[in-house]
């Protein structure tokens, strides 16, 4: 019963703790970038007040993430260096309170809050970002014309299978074409079952053309090209006009972990570079879970005695903070240049993190 009463003490004073930095962290995100951005559309374009107000709640989602383990780390800084200037941590341990058996409800406040942050991640982060985007570019931009893109894919699924998947490694909006395009057509069994290539395809209005192709049909039993046929021109099987095309393509940012999966898997197929796609989507995971590896740096840092917990929790997490972005910043590097695989590179940090974490709860511990 004495320790229940302590576990929902300390819970609660890491959670006011972690609701503060969240805020804190928050308004300084957004003071630093939310509102030159909107000080610059509404000088720039004449932004209406709702379409402000749009970017303000649509932008928040992608500035809250990042306060997660920021926040974290902050709280269970702040909780235990106050607990620890009041003397409540000695009482506790003087009536054989263990330092684990303290720490306990902050690591499992730390591993709720990384678990939440990946959910937050996968099903609200990307939907606002492409609401953002959307409200920038046709709302406030007043873009009604297409622009230039890479990497275009585009599919026809029917029920949950897909029937057609078209790639593209650019549209080119001043000449409205397709370069370098692969249509492929799968069977009734998920299978490939034909092919086209094309240099590039062109828009007249009402249909796609694509010039100086090659078309294959796919044996269903071995896998292997049966018929090959090659083309001058010939109708690409699109239904979809150019705007139609750049509205349906999304940035990594707006796409959850399944599409960018889905994506890695298309643009492998056609021999693209990934990497970047790739530390994008392992990141989706990385970043939340910093929040326990934060917490289990932030307890043990936190009893260190300070005649001043506050400001010392403060200093504390911004050099902590630093290092830690510091690393991701050089492993998103490396994951990118392709001299570390991008699963290793992107978990650096927490892998640092985890060391330091495990090394100040063992000295704590003692």
């Amino acid at each position: 019963m004495r320790l229940r009463i302590l576990d929902k003490y300390i819970f609660r004073e890491v959670t006011l703790a972690f609701v503060f930095g969240i805020c804190a962290f928050s308004a300084v995100f957004i003071g630093s970038g939310t509102l030159f951005k909107i000080a610059k559309y509404i000088t720039d374009y004449g932004a209406s007040l709702q379409a402000v107000v749009k970017i303000f709640i649509f932008g928040l989602p992608s500035v809250i993430i990042w306060t997660f383990p920021m926040s974290m780390l902050l709280a269970t800084l702040l909780t235990f260096g106050r607990l620890s200037s009041n003397s409540e941590i000695t009482a506790m341990k003087s009536c054989g309170i263990s330092f684990s058996r303290i720490a306990m409800p902050a690591i499992i406040m730390g591993f709720v809050v990384s678990i939440a942050a990946i959910a937050f991640n996968e099903y609200v982060v990307p939907w606002a970002n492409s609401a953002y985007k959307n409200v920038v570019y046709y709302e406030i931009e007043g873009n009604s014309g297409m622009k230039s893109q890479e990497h275009i894919i585009l599919k026809e699924i029917k029920g949950d299978k897909i029937q057609r998947l078209a790639y593209a490694r650019l549209y080119d909006a001043e000449t409205q074409q397709l370069q370098g395009i692969t249509l492929q057509e799968f069977g009734e069994n998920g299978k490939i079952s034909h092919v086209e290539n094309a240099d590039y395809a062109e828009w007249n209005g009402n249909v796609w053309t694509m010039h100086n192709g090659m078309i294959y049909d796919i044996s269903d039993e071995e896998g292997k090209s049966e018929h090959t046929v090659r083309f001058k021109t010939q109708v690409m099987p699109l239904n979809a006009n150019p705007k139609q095309i750049v509205r349906e393509q999304k940035d990594a940012s707006e796409l959850t972990m399944k599409e960018l999966r889905a994506q890695i898997d298309i643009m492998k197929t056609q021999y693209v570079n990934t990497n970047k796609l790739e530390a994008e989507l392992y990141q989706r995971v990385s970043v939340p879970m910093a929040s326990l590896i934060f917490a289990l740096i932030g307890v043990p840092l936190g009893l260190q005695p300070t005649r001043n917990s506050s400001s010392a929790g403060f200093a504390i997490s911004v050099i902590i903070i630093f290092i830690y972005y510091a690393l991701m910043t050089m492993g998103n590097a490396l994951a990118r240049s392709g001299a570390l695989a991008p699963l290793l590179a992107v978990w650096i940090p927490n892998i640092v993190g985890l060391i330091a974490g495990a090394y100040f709860v063992r000295r704590a511990s003692r």
